[in-house]
């Protein structure tokens, strides 16, 4: 039997079931693990008042949170994105925080952004909520606009927009791109057009957000953004669901501002809640496609980021370097 006497690491929150493929790399490591479903800091603080390091799925870790844990070294991310996380606040507190790297889950968010675009374009779920009511007729869907010769729009262009923009292409859309981090030279060398936000929201039949959350993003799609996007246009996000207003972007499908979303998030982001309900007016609208923050899921990169996560918090706290550090902590500045 291996001994767990070198510390504990805590799963603050998962969704796929159990935690075996961390336990066997914590418990091969000598530490013990333990894991928990916290949907609030006050839970997070008790479960974790003792843990040496930390895995997080939704649970969001403030620095009043790092404060209440005194023996935290390391707060590990299941996935690339960090905004559940005071980084700064970690750094200053001499807690390490990693991530795993886009490309664990590259392929399947490109994949689930395609399918969302298709399914939205196509009037896939209005077509089988009809036919399974007993209406076979094609004019359920209409009106629906040929693909091809469409403007697609992408804002973003990180690894994975620059998969979803390979994706798109054999549809035959024009693609254009705005990154304010990307210079305009790299995004024609992939044959996009680069684009201001202004032209990117104006002229796009189609505008796929794949950016991060930050200050900036934050409800950056919001009324005054979403009415000057075409009538006929669709919105896809496939990228952290705060960047669009929901109670906005509900009001733009309802009045006809815009034709269609397809969403991988909603901005309350459900599986951060206990009692989470669907009362969201975007999940009773017709012209919508949602789907449960699923875009990064197969049980191949499923299986890739859990035990990124479990081996990140391995490392800090066997004294070696994260492979994927979010922050730059120094043990001899750091005072916890």
């Amino acid at each position: 039997m291996t001994h767990t006497d070198r510390g504990t690491i805590m799963v603050a929150d998962y969704d796929f079931g159990d935690v075996d493929i961390e336990r066997a790399i914590a418990e091969k490591a000598g530490f013990a693990l333990q894991a928990y479903q916290c949907k609030s800091e006050e839970e997070l603080v008790r479960y974790g008042r003792d843990a040496d390091g930390i895995l997080t799925q939704y649970a969001e870790i403030s620095a009043s949170a790092m404060d209440q844990l005194p023996n935290c070294r390391v707060i590990a991310r299941y996935g690339t994105g960090v905004d559940t996380v005071d980084v700064d606040a970690a750094t200053r507190r001499g807690i390490q925080v990693t991530n795993a790297p886009n490309d664990w889950c590259a392929e399947e968010v490109a994949d689930h952004a395609i399918a969302l675009w298709l399914a939205a374009a196509r009037k896939i779920n209005e077509y089988d909520t009809a036919t399974r009511a007993g209406a076979w007729t094609w004019q359920t869907g209409e009106p629906i606009w040929r693909l091809s010769g469409r403007i697609f729009g992408i804002l973003g262009f990180g690894a994975i927009a620059r998969l979803i923009a390979d994706r798109a292409r054999p549809f035959g859309v024009q693609l254009c791109a705005h990154d304010p981090f990307v210079a305009d030279d790299d995004i024609r060398a992939h044959g996009v057009d680069p684009v201001s936000f202004d032209e990117l929201v104006e002229t796009s039949d189609f505008l796929t957000i794949q950016a991060p959350l930050t200050a900036d993003t934050h409800h950056l799609f919001d009324r005054a953004t979403l009415a000057r996007m075409q009538p006929t246009a669709i919105l896809i996000n496939t990228g952290r669901g705060p960047i669009v207003e929901d109670a906005a972007l509900a009001d733009a499908l309802t009045t006809g501002t815009i034709a269609g979303a397809a969403l991988d998030d909603l901005e309350e982001e459900p599986a951060k809640q206990r009692d989470w309900r669907p009362d969201n007016p975007l999940l009773h609208l017709p012209n919508t496609v949602v789907t449960p923050h699923a875009a990064y899921y197969s049980e191949q990169s499923l299986r890739m980021v859990r035990a990124i996560a479990a081996e990140e918090a391995v490392r800090v706290l066997t004294g070696r370097s994260p492979q994927q550090p979010v922050n730059t902590v120094s043990p001899v500045t750091a005072s916890r």
